[in-house]
Protein backbone atom coordinates (compact mmCIF):
# COMPACT_ATOMS: atom_id res chain seq x y z
CA UNK A 1 0.00 0.00 0.00
CA UNK A 2 1.21 3.90 -0.69
CA UNK A 3 1.79 5.92 2.33
CA UNK A 4 3.11 3.87 4.55
CA UNK A 5 3.07 4.90 7.94
CA UNK A 6 7.08 4.04 8.77
CA UNK A 7 7.89 4.16 12.53
CA UNK A 8 4.06 4.66 13.57
CA UNK A 9 3.38 1.84 16.18
CA UNK A 10 0.04 0.05 16.56
CA UNK A 11 -1.72 -1.91 19.61
CA UNK A 12 -5.01 -3.58 19.44
CA UNK A 13 -7.03 -4.85 22.02
CA UNK A 14 -9.31 -7.86 21.26
CA UNK A 15 -12.51 -8.80 23.10
CA UNK A 16 -14.56 -11.62 23.00
CA UNK A 17 -14.83 -15.30 20.96
CA UNK A 18 -12.11 -17.08 18.52
CA UNK A 19 -13.90 -15.16 15.81
CA UNK A 20 -12.51 -11.98 16.92
CA UNK A 21 -9.19 -13.14 17.60
CA UNK A 22 -9.16 -14.23 13.64
CA UNK A 23 -10.36 -10.80 12.62
CA UNK A 24 -8.00 -9.29 14.88
CA UNK A 25 -4.88 -11.53 13.07
CA UNK A 26 -6.40 -10.06 9.97
CA UNK A 27 -6.26 -6.32 11.10
CA UNK A 28 -3.00 -6.59 12.10
CA UNK A 29 -2.15 -7.87 8.49
CA UNK A 30 -3.83 -4.62 6.82
CA UNK A 31 -1.99 -2.19 9.38
CA UNK A 32 1.27 -3.93 9.00
CA UNK A 33 1.11 -3.64 5.54
CA UNK A 34 0.07 0.12 6.14
CA UNK A 35 4.05 0.50 7.75
CA UNK A 36 2.51 0.59 11.32
CA UNK A 37 4.47 -1.82 13.91
CA UNK A 38 2.71 -3.58 17.09
CA UNK A 39 3.91 -1.80 20.06
CA UNK A 40 2.48 -1.36 23.91
CA UNK A 41 -0.31 0.57 23.98
CA UNK A 42 1.34 3.30 25.93
CA UNK A 43 3.19 4.65 23.02
CA UNK A 44 0.88 3.13 20.12
CA UNK A 45 -0.34 6.08 17.25
CA UNK A 46 -3.35 3.79 16.83
CA UNK A 47 -5.52 1.85 18.82
CA UNK A 48 -7.75 -0.70 17.41
CA UNK A 49 -10.55 -2.08 19.66
CA UNK A 50 -12.07 -5.20 18.30
CA UNK A 51 -15.50 -5.23 20.40
CA UNK A 52 -17.78 -7.95 21.66
CA UNK A 53 -21.37 -7.75 22.30
CA UNK A 54 -22.93 -11.39 23.41
CA UNK A 55 -22.73 -10.10 26.75
CA UNK A 56 -23.12 -6.52 28.66
CA UNK A 57 -19.95 -7.01 31.01
CA UNK A 58 -18.06 -7.31 27.31
CA UNK A 59 -19.90 -4.20 26.29
CA UNK A 60 -18.85 -2.66 30.02
CA UNK A 61 -14.88 -3.69 29.49
CA UNK A 62 -14.88 -1.21 26.08
CA UNK A 63 -16.17 1.63 27.50
CA UNK A 64 -13.76 1.85 30.68
CA UNK A 65 -11.06 1.14 28.37
CA UNK A 66 -12.49 3.75 26.12
CA UNK A 67 -12.64 5.92 29.23
CA UNK A 68 -8.70 5.42 29.76
CA UNK A 69 -7.89 5.74 26.51
CA UNK A 70 -9.46 9.29 26.90
CA UNK A 71 -6.57 10.60 29.24
CA UNK A 72 -4.02 8.74 27.01
CA UNK A 73 -5.38 10.96 23.44
CA UNK A 74 -5.19 14.11 25.80
CA UNK A 75 -0.77 12.96 26.15
CA UNK A 76 -1.13 12.11 22.65
CA UNK A 77 -3.60 14.43 20.33
CA UNK A 78 -2.51 12.44 17.35
CA UNK A 79 -3.58 9.10 18.70
CA UNK A 80 -5.94 7.55 16.93
CA UNK A 81 -8.45 5.02 17.89
CA UNK A 82 -10.63 2.93 16.02
CA UNK A 83 -13.44 0.68 17.21
CA UNK A 84 -14.84 -2.53 15.25
CA UNK A 85 -16.20 -6.11 15.94
CA UNK A 86 -19.71 -6.82 17.01
CA UNK A 87 -20.70 -3.42 19.20
CA UNK A 88 -21.18 -1.14 16.38
CA UNK A 89 -23.86 -3.65 14.70
CA UNK A 90 -26.08 -3.47 17.72
CA UNK A 91 -28.74 -0.74 17.03
CA UNK A 92 -27.85 2.67 18.48
CA UNK A 93 -24.41 1.72 19.39
CA UNK A 94 -22.78 4.09 16.70
CA UNK A 95 -24.35 7.26 17.73
CA UNK A 96 -23.19 6.37 21.07
CA UNK A 97 -19.77 5.85 20.27
CA UNK A 98 -19.54 9.35 18.39
CA UNK A 99 -19.57 10.38 21.72
CA UNK A 100 -16.74 9.26 23.19
CA UNK A 101 -13.63 10.48 21.02
CA UNK A 102 -13.07 7.10 18.99
CA UNK A 103 -12.08 8.24 15.25
CA UNK A 104 -12.61 5.49 13.38
CA UNK A 105 -16.23 3.46 14.02
CA UNK A 106 -16.53 0.36 11.60
CA UNK A 107 -18.21 -2.89 11.81
CA UNK A 108 -17.76 -7.15 11.12
CA UNK A 109 -18.80 -6.94 7.37
CA UNK A 110 -15.73 -4.31 6.45
CA UNK A 111 -12.93 -4.96 8.20
CA UNK A 112 -11.22 -4.73 4.80
CA UNK A 113 -11.94 -1.27 4.39
CA UNK A 114 -9.88 -0.37 7.71
CA UNK A 115 -6.62 0.92 5.80
CA UNK A 116 -8.84 3.34 3.97
CA UNK A 117 -10.59 4.66 7.02
CA UNK A 118 -7.85 4.79 8.54
CA UNK A 119 -5.52 7.26 5.99
CA UNK A 120 -9.51 9.34 5.69
CA UNK A 121 -8.81 9.35 9.74
CA UNK A 122 -5.50 10.91 9.39
CA UNK A 123 -6.67 13.27 6.44
CA UNK A 124 -9.79 14.68 8.01
CA UNK A 125 -8.94 14.66 11.58
CA UNK A 126 -12.83 14.20 12.15
CA UNK A 127 -14.54 10.81 13.19
CA UNK A 128 -15.17 8.34 10.54
CA UNK A 129 -17.95 5.94 10.82
CA UNK A 130 -18.20 3.38 8.24
CA UNK A 131 -20.44 0.49 9.11
CA UNK A 132 -22.52 -1.66 6.86
CA UNK A 133 -26.11 -2.54 7.63
CA UNK A 134 -25.61 -6.44 5.82
CA UNK A 135 -22.47 -8.04 4.91
CA UNK A 136 -20.95 -8.04 1.24
CA UNK A 137 -19.15 -11.08 -0.55
CA UNK A 138 -16.05 -12.61 1.28
CA UNK A 139 -13.31 -11.28 0.22
CA UNK A 140 -10.21 -13.84 -0.22
CA UNK A 141 -7.44 -13.53 -0.07
CA UNK A 142 -6.55 -11.37 3.01
CA UNK A 143 -3.58 -10.39 5.07
CA UNK A 144 -3.03 -11.44 8.61
CA UNK A 145 -0.22 -11.48 10.92
CA UNK A 146 -0.29 -14.62 13.52
CA UNK A 147 1.42 -14.61 16.98
CA UNK A 148 4.24 -17.44 16.93
CA UNK A 149 2.68 -20.95 18.43
CA UNK A 150 1.82 -24.11 17.22
CA UNK A 151 -1.76 -23.51 16.64
CA UNK A 152 -3.80 -21.72 14.32
CA UNK A 153 -7.28 -20.66 13.67
CA UNK A 154 -8.99 -20.75 10.15
CA UNK A 155 -12.36 -19.21 9.15
CA UNK A 156 -14.71 -21.60 7.31
CA UNK A 157 -17.42 -20.10 7.30
CA UNK A 158 -19.50 -16.43 8.66
CA UNK A 159 -22.53 -15.87 10.00
CA UNK A 160 -24.94 -17.16 11.33
CA UNK A 161 -28.91 -18.46 10.78
CA UNK A 162 -29.91 -19.96 13.93
CA UNK A 163 -31.52 -17.38 16.01
CA UNK A 164 -31.35 -18.34 19.18
CA UNK A 165 -33.44 -16.06 21.42
CA UNK A 166 -31.16 -15.32 23.64
CA UNK A 167 -28.05 -14.23 21.05
CA UNK A 168 -27.08 -11.20 18.79
CA UNK A 169 -24.66 -13.23 16.23
CA UNK A 170 -27.02 -13.42 13.62
CA UNK A 171 -27.69 -9.54 13.77
CA UNK A 172 -23.77 -8.52 14.72
CA UNK A 173 -22.17 -11.40 11.90
CA UNK A 174 -25.07 -11.47 9.49
CA UNK A 175 -26.15 -14.30 7.64
CA UNK A 176 -24.35 -17.96 6.66
CA UNK A 177 -21.77 -17.59 4.17
CA UNK A 178 -19.32 -20.40 3.49
CA UNK A 179 -16.07 -19.99 2.26
CA UNK A 180 -14.43 -21.81 -0.85
CA UNK A 181 -12.79 -25.40 -0.02
CA UNK A 182 -9.74 -24.49 -2.12
CA UNK A 183 -9.11 -20.88 -0.66
CA UNK A 184 -9.30 -22.82 3.16
CA UNK A 185 -7.02 -25.76 1.94
CA UNK A 186 -4.64 -23.33 0.72
CA UNK A 187 -4.87 -21.35 4.07
CA UNK A 188 -4.44 -24.85 5.87
CA UNK A 189 -1.51 -25.78 3.64
CA UNK A 190 0.62 -22.44 3.86
CA UNK A 191 0.46 -22.69 8.24
CA UNK A 192 1.49 -25.90 8.30
CA UNK A 193 4.47 -24.99 5.94
CA UNK A 194 5.15 -22.63 8.32
CA UNK A 195 5.47 -24.84 11.00
CA UNK A 196 1.62 -24.69 12.57
CA UNK A 197 1.09 -27.97 13.93
CA UNK A 198 -3.02 -27.68 15.10
CA UNK A 199 -5.71 -25.58 12.93
CA UNK A 200 -8.74 -24.84 14.22
CA UNK A 201 -11.44 -24.73 11.70
CA UNK A 202 -13.99 -21.98 12.86
CA UNK A 203 -18.10 -21.43 12.13
CA UNK A 204 -20.69 -20.13 14.10
CA UNK A 205 -22.08 -24.07 13.43
CA UNK A 206 -20.18 -25.50 10.82
CA UNK A 207 -23.02 -28.06 10.49
CA UNK A 208 -23.71 -25.48 7.88
CA UNK A 209 -20.57 -25.33 5.77
CA UNK A 210 -21.20 -25.68 2.27
CA UNK A 211 -24.51 -23.95 2.17
CA UNK A 212 -24.45 -21.13 -0.53
CA UNK A 213 -21.29 -22.30 -2.77
CA UNK A 214 -22.06 -24.06 -5.94
CA UNK A 215 -19.89 -26.94 -5.12
CA UNK A 216 -21.55 -29.67 -3.22
CA UNK A 217 -19.64 -29.98 -0.10
CA UNK A 218 -20.57 -30.13 3.51
CA UNK A 219 -18.12 -29.86 6.95
CA UNK A 220 -17.74 -33.61 6.29
CA UNK A 221 -16.11 -33.35 3.28
CA UNK A 222 -14.22 -30.23 4.28
CA UNK A 223 -12.64 -32.13 7.32
CA UNK A 224 -11.78 -35.34 4.66
CA UNK A 225 -9.75 -32.94 2.83
CA UNK A 226 -7.90 -31.22 5.36
CA UNK A 227 -7.06 -34.24 7.44
CA UNK A 228 -4.76 -34.44 3.97
CA UNK A 229 -2.68 -31.93 4.47
CA UNK A 230 0.67 -32.68 4.80
CA UNK A 231 2.79 -31.58 8.17
CA UNK A 232 -0.34 -30.67 9.66
CA UNK A 233 -0.57 -32.94 13.34
CA UNK A 234 -4.08 -32.39 14.64
CA UNK A 235 -7.57 -30.77 13.26
CA UNK A 236 -9.97 -28.89 15.33
CA UNK A 237 -13.36 -27.38 15.02
CA UNK A 238 -15.89 -25.33 16.61
CA UNK A 239 -18.67 -25.34 17.04
CA UNK A 240 -21.52 -27.56 16.08
CA UNK A 241 -25.45 -26.98 16.97
CA UNK A 242 -27.14 -29.75 18.24
CA UNK A 243 -30.15 -29.53 15.56
CA UNK A 244 -27.98 -30.70 12.69
CA UNK A 245 -25.02 -32.36 13.35
CA UNK A 246 -25.10 -35.60 10.76
CA UNK A 247 -23.91 -39.15 10.89
CA UNK A 248 -21.64 -38.58 8.26
CA UNK A 249 -19.52 -35.45 10.40
CA UNK A 250 -20.04 -38.03 13.21
CA UNK A 251 -18.37 -40.88 11.11
CA UNK A 252 -15.39 -38.26 9.61
CA UNK A 253 -14.31 -37.48 13.29
CA UNK A 254 -14.55 -41.37 13.66
CA UNK A 255 -12.14 -42.20 10.82
CA UNK A 256 -9.78 -39.35 10.40
CA UNK A 257 -6.70 -39.88 12.27
CA UNK A 258 -5.62 -35.90 12.42
CA UNK A 259 -9.55 -34.84 13.78
CA UNK A 260 -9.02 -34.51 17.37
CA UNK A 261 -11.61 -36.45 19.40
CA UNK A 262 -13.16 -33.28 21.17
CA UNK A 263 -16.62 -32.27 20.14
CA UNK A 264 -18.14 -29.03 22.05
CA UNK A 265 -21.81 -29.37 21.89
CA UNK A 266 -23.63 -26.75 22.93
CA UNK A 267 -26.50 -28.00 25.13
CA UNK A 268 -27.65 -24.43 26.45
CA UNK A 269 -30.78 -26.12 28.78
CA UNK A 270 -32.09 -29.57 29.80
CA UNK A 271 -35.49 -28.58 29.98
CA UNK A 272 -38.14 -28.72 26.31
CA UNK A 273 -40.43 -25.66 27.55
CA UNK A 274 -36.90 -23.50 27.85
CA UNK A 275 -35.05 -24.89 24.52
CA UNK A 276 -38.20 -23.87 22.82
CA UNK A 277 -38.10 -20.64 24.14
CA UNK A 278 -34.81 -20.62 23.29
CA UNK A 279 -35.58 -21.81 19.45
CA UNK A 280 -33.33 -24.21 20.06
CA UNK A 281 -34.78 -26.37 17.64
CA UNK A 282 -34.17 -29.72 19.58
CA UNK A 283 -35.34 -31.22 23.02
CA UNK A 284 -33.82 -32.86 25.71
CA UNK A 285 -34.64 -36.61 24.42
CA UNK A 286 -32.82 -35.49 20.96
CA UNK A 287 -29.46 -34.46 22.73
CA UNK A 288 -29.25 -36.82 24.78
CA UNK A 289 -29.65 -39.55 21.58
CA UNK A 290 -27.20 -37.55 19.77
CA UNK A 291 -24.15 -37.46 22.88
CA UNK A 292 -25.11 -41.27 22.74
CA UNK A 293 -24.21 -41.69 19.71
CA UNK A 294 -21.09 -39.86 19.31
CA UNK A 295 -19.88 -41.94 22.49
CA UNK A 296 -20.60 -45.10 20.66
CA UNK A 297 -19.43 -44.22 17.44
CA UNK A 298 -15.92 -42.48 19.00
CA UNK A 299 -15.22 -44.34 22.37
CA UNK A 300 -12.46 -41.88 23.43
CA UNK A 301 -14.70 -38.51 22.70
CA UNK A 302 -14.44 -35.97 24.97
CA UNK A 303 -17.72 -33.71 25.22
CA UNK A 304 -18.01 -30.01 25.95
CA UNK A 305 -20.81 -27.70 26.13
CA UNK A 306 -22.81 -24.53 27.05
CA UNK A 307 -24.81 -24.12 29.78
CA UNK A 308 -27.30 -21.31 30.54
CA UNK A 309 -29.48 -21.38 34.12
CA UNK A 310 -31.63 -18.67 34.62
CA UNK A 311 -33.00 -17.93 31.13
CA UNK A 312 -36.63 -16.09 31.07
CA UNK A 313 -39.45 -18.21 32.50
CA UNK A 314 -37.09 -21.13 34.31
CA UNK A 315 -39.04 -22.94 36.78
CA UNK A 316 -36.79 -24.87 39.63
CA UNK A 317 -38.37 -28.40 38.03
CA UNK A 318 -36.76 -26.72 34.25
CA UNK A 319 -33.33 -26.08 36.18
CA UNK A 320 -33.61 -29.72 37.56
CA UNK A 321 -33.92 -30.91 34.16
CA UNK A 322 -30.97 -29.56 33.44
CA UNK A 323 -29.15 -30.81 36.36
CA UNK A 324 -30.31 -34.10 35.63
CA UNK A 325 -29.28 -33.74 32.01
CA UNK A 326 -25.80 -32.81 32.97
CA UNK A 327 -25.58 -36.04 35.07
CA UNK A 328 -26.97 -38.10 32.39
CA UNK A 329 -24.50 -37.01 29.88
CA UNK A 330 -21.32 -36.62 32.31
CA UNK A 331 -20.31 -33.90 30.02
CA UNK A 332 -15.68 -33.59 30.46
CA UNK A 333 -16.17 -29.82 30.71
CA UNK A 334 -18.94 -26.82 30.89
CA UNK A 335 -18.84 -23.62 30.75
CA UNK A 336 -21.64 -22.04 32.45
CA UNK A 337 -23.56 -18.91 32.55
CA UNK A 338 -26.15 -16.93 34.27
CA UNK A 339 -28.46 -15.58 31.69
CA UNK A 340 -28.22 -11.86 30.70
CA UNK A 341 -30.35 -9.64 28.81
CA UNK A 342 -29.15 -8.90 25.55
CA UNK A 343 -31.20 -5.87 24.10
CA UNK A 344 -31.95 -6.84 20.12
CA UNK A 345 -33.07 -10.03 20.97
CA UNK A 346 -36.14 -11.58 21.42
CA UNK A 347 -35.81 -13.11 24.84
CA UNK A 348 -34.85 -9.59 25.80
CA UNK A 349 -38.38 -8.87 25.69
CA UNK A 350 -39.95 -11.73 27.49
CA UNK A 351 -41.37 -11.01 30.77
CA UNK A 352 -40.60 -13.59 33.48
CA UNK A 353 -37.53 -12.46 33.75
CA UNK A 354 -35.61 -14.67 36.61
CA UNK A 355 -34.40 -12.88 39.96
CA UNK A 356 -30.58 -12.57 40.26
CA UNK A 357 -30.38 -14.40 43.52
CA UNK A 358 -31.93 -17.26 42.11
CA UNK A 359 -29.64 -16.89 39.08
CA UNK A 360 -26.87 -17.17 41.28
CA UNK A 361 -28.34 -19.89 43.64
CA UNK A 362 -28.48 -22.27 40.32
CA UNK A 363 -25.40 -21.59 38.79
CA UNK A 364 -23.61 -22.23 41.90
CA UNK A 365 -25.71 -25.78 41.93
CA UNK A 366 -24.92 -26.42 38.61
CA UNK A 367 -20.85 -25.77 39.06
CA UNK A 368 -21.22 -27.97 42.19
CA UNK A 369 -22.34 -31.14 40.19
CA UNK A 370 -20.08 -30.24 36.77
CA UNK A 371 -16.77 -29.62 39.28
CA UNK A 372 -17.18 -32.85 40.59
CA UNK A 373 -17.65 -34.61 37.02
CA UNK A 374 -14.61 -32.85 35.80
CA UNK A 375 -12.77 -34.05 39.09
CA UNK A 376 -13.69 -37.57 38.36
CA UNK A 377 -12.85 -37.64 34.58
CA UNK A 378 -9.43 -35.76 35.30
CA UNK A 379 -8.78 -38.53 38.11
CA UNK A 380 -9.65 -41.49 35.67
CA UNK A 381 -6.85 -40.21 33.03
CA UNK A 382 -4.25 -41.02 36.28
CA UNK A 383 -2.00 -43.28 34.80
CA UNK A 384 -2.74 -43.10 31.75
CA UNK A 385 -0.18 -42.13 28.90
CA UNK A 386 -1.27 -39.25 26.43
CA UNK A 387 -0.16 -37.61 23.53
CA UNK A 388 0.42 -34.13 24.22
CA UNK A 389 1.05 -31.57 21.69
CA UNK A 390 3.41 -28.67 23.84
CA UNK A 391 2.11 -25.12 23.43
CA UNK A 392 5.20 -23.00 25.76
CA UNK A 393 5.37 -22.25 29.46
CA UNK A 394 2.54 -22.93 31.93
CA UNK A 395 0.77 -19.71 32.89
CA UNK A 396 0.68 -20.71 36.74
CA UNK A 397 3.83 -21.73 36.70
CA UNK A 398 6.57 -20.25 33.75
CA UNK A 399 9.26 -23.07 35.34
CA UNK A 400 6.97 -25.70 33.89
CA UNK A 401 5.41 -26.55 30.32
CA UNK A 402 1.60 -26.92 29.12
CA UNK A 403 -0.16 -28.39 26.21
CA UNK A 404 -3.35 -30.12 25.57
CA UNK A 405 -4.29 -34.06 24.83
CA UNK A 406 -6.07 -34.70 21.79
CA UNK A 407 -9.20 -34.87 23.81
CA UNK A 408 -8.49 -30.63 24.50
CA UNK A 409 -7.43 -31.61 28.17
CA UNK A 410 -4.52 -29.04 29.68
CA UNK A 411 -1.93 -30.91 31.40
CA UNK A 412 1.59 -29.15 32.86
CA UNK A 413 4.54 -31.10 33.13
CA UNK A 414 8.06 -30.71 33.65
CA UNK A 415 10.61 -30.11 30.52
CA UNK A 416 12.77 -27.94 28.52
CA UNK A 417 11.80 -25.45 26.01
CA UNK A 418 13.05 -27.66 22.82
CA UNK A 419 9.76 -29.55 23.72
CA UNK A 420 7.40 -26.61 22.48
CA UNK A 421 5.79 -27.65 19.71
CA UNK A 422 6.67 -30.81 19.39
CA UNK A 423 4.03 -34.20 19.77
CA UNK A 424 5.22 -36.27 22.87
CA UNK A 425 3.91 -38.89 25.17
CA UNK A 426 2.91 -37.54 29.00
CA UNK A 427 2.12 -40.19 31.87
CA UNK A 428 -0.46 -38.29 34.33
CA UNK A 429 0.46 -38.62 37.57
CA UNK A 430 -2.24 -36.18 38.98
CA UNK A 431 -6.02 -35.54 38.29
CA UNK A 432 -7.25 -32.04 40.07
CA UNK A 433 -10.48 -30.62 39.92
CA UNK A 434 -8.98 -27.71 37.88
CA UNK A 435 -5.91 -28.84 36.52
CA UNK A 436 -3.56 -32.55 35.51
CA UNK A 437 -0.14 -32.95 35.89
CA UNK A 438 1.84 -35.44 34.10
CA UNK A 439 5.98 -36.65 33.44
CA UNK A 440 6.69 -36.67 29.50
CA UNK A 441 7.99 -39.80 28.04
CA UNK A 442 9.16 -39.40 24.93
CA UNK A 443 8.40 -36.79 21.97
CA UNK A 444 6.47 -38.45 18.85
CA UNK A 445 6.80 -36.03 16.47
Amino acid sequence: MENKDVNRGYHILTYGCQMNVRDSEIIAGFVEDMGYQAVDLETADLVVLNTCSVRHSAENKVFGKLGELKHLKKKKPAMIVALGGCMPQTPGMVERLKKMDVDIVFGTFNIHELPRLIEEAQESRKPVVRVWEKHGPIIEPLPSIRNAGVSAFVNVMYGCNNFCSYCIVPYTRGRERSRHPEAIINEVEALAAQGYKEITLLGQNVNSYGRGLQEKVDFADLLHRVNQVSGLERIRFMTSHPKDMSQRLIDAIAEENKVCEHIHVAMQSGSNKVLQRMNRAYTRDHFLALTEKIRQRIPDIVLSTDIIVGFPGETEADFLDTLDMVEKIRFETAFTFMYSVREGTRAASLEDQVDLETKKNRLLRLNKVQYQLAYQFNKSLEGTIQEVLVEGPSKTDPDLLTGRTRGNTIVIFPGGKDLIGRLIHVRITEGKTFSIFGEPIQATG
